[in-house]
């Protein structure tokens, strides 16, 4: 995320939970979810924002969509698509652009540093920082984690810390009560693979690696 005389710029690899506010531009390549209120906001193609957004203008390449007030022109290009309830003072619609009052299920995605450090043969809890999701449509409780593949440990939940655990979900996290234990070998790193699934079903996709430094 940079920001510069008034320009907000969210990158690629950055996702922002929250709310925006005296932006003069906030341009999006990576995933805002929240309220913005800007003078002009770019989402560029492959960005994605979910949400209310107030501003003057609007030029979306990417995926936009919630509640939409631009008070003057909203650009939506050949690659873009702005969903949910949009009001507009003018509209320009490229051709292979979409408009839309129907509001879509949003898969969920993966976030956090995706890295923990725990000390040999102890536990560590997992926070948000470390692993989250995002998706605007779905509560936490039916947010639910999948691990596979847990390497030198597992992961369990505080009430039980000895038991692994196959699943959790974003509530769990949220709440502070699920871990990591190392198993006590010899080793610096443990680690294990993620999948995230709302409750329509709909998925992170491929599973991501939780990487886990030990210590000790």
């Amino acid at each position: 995320m940079i920001g510069t005389r008034g320009v907000l710029v969210v990158r690629e690899d950055t996702a922002i939970m929250g709310e925006i506010r005296n932006c003069q531009r906030i341009e999006i390549y990576g995933q805002v979810q929240g309220q913005i209120a800007a003078e002009s906001i770019l989402v560029h193609e492959g960005g994605r924002f979910y949400g209310t957004v107030k501003s003057d203008t609007a030029d979306v390449h990417g995926t936009m969509q919630g509640d939409v007030f631009v008070k003057h022109l909203i650009s939506i290009r050949s690659s873009g698509s702005v969903s949910g309830n949009v009001r507009y003072g003018q509209l320009a619609l490229e051709a292979g652009g979409n408009l839309s009052a129907e509001v879509r299920n949003v898969p969920p995605t993966l976030g956090g540093d995706l890295g923990l450090t725990v000390d040999k043969g102890r536990t560590v809890k997992i926070t948000l920082d470390d692993l989250r999701a995002f998706d605007p449509d779905d509560k936490a409780t039916d947010l639910i984690f999948s691990v596979s593949n847990a390497r030198n440990g597992f992961v369990s939940l505080s009430h039980k810390p000895a038991e692994p655990v196959a699943k959790f979900s974003q509530a769990e996290l949220q709440s502070g009560i699920v871990l990591f234990h190392h198993d006590g070998t010899n080793t610096q790193k443990a680690s294990f693979d993620v999948v995230v699934a709302d409750q329509a079903g709909a998925t992170s996709g491929s599973a991501r690696t939780v990487q886990v430094d030990v210590k000790g």
